[in-house]
């Protein structure tokens, strides 16, 4: 039977994003967060059995659930799933020549280029996974996250601009390009103003 769910995982492929992307099984995964049956998921969903066992077995297919268990109700054997990660995230590379290349934009004070950057970090991650998961090594990585609130536009370029310095001065002190063994890190920093209030898509959602 099935492990544990992961955390997270990526989506690798074309076919395997087609074969999540279906609303009914999106949202089908996001209550397969805990065991259900076929059954279980009809009931909920307001829908004839047969169409929940399809897409189950599509989803199956994909590598989006796993059979945790299998146990007897009356002259039945009700089959139990649960999606293999609690949360996925698309390969950008799955876009191929269409994916953002941080290399294509010239204006590096862009949301454009912010996104392309932080998407080549997703990319090169799940490359970096995959890897790491054939290899049987934990991947080493380091995240940094915080929130600034400044008073003016002039503060938000003061300590960019401080920061810019602080990174590159600590750049030039630890990186040795001469070091037997040594292995080259990838960083990068991006900011943007903090979302407050909720999307439209996202308050239909929750109503």
């Amino acid at each position: 039977m099935a492990t544990q769910a992961l955390p997270l995982d990526m989506v690798h492929s074309t076919a395997q994003a087609a074969v999540m992307l279906d609303p009914l099984r999106l949202r089908m995964l996001e209550r397969l967060g805990e065991p259900e049956s076929a059954s279980g998921l009809a009931r909920q969903f307001g829908l004839p059995r047969q169409k929940v066992n399809y897409h189950l077995r599509e989803l199956e297919k994909g590598g989006f659930v796993s059979l945790i268990e299998e146990r007897r109700k009356g002259n039945c054997i009700e089959r139990l799933y649960r999606a293999t990660a609690r949360h996925y995230v698309i390969d950008p590379a799955v876009l191929g020549r269409l994916g953002a290349d941080p290399e294509a934009v010239q204006d590096h004070f862009s949301s454009t280029y912010l996104v392309a950057v932080a998407a080549k970090a997703i990319r090169d991650l799940g490359d970096l996974r995959g890897r790491a998961k054939k290899a049987g090594k934990r991947l080493a990585t380091f995240t940094l996250q915080t929130e600034v609130r400044f008073a003016s536009a002039a503060e938000r370029a003061a300590f960019a601009e401080e920061l810019s310095n602080a990174v590159m001065q600590l750049a030039a002190r630890y990186h040795n390009e001469q070091a037997p063994g040594g292995r080259s890190f990838q960083f990068f920093l991006g900011g943007y103003p903090k979302i407050t209030k909720k999307s439209d898509a996202e308050q239909e959602k929750n109503q």
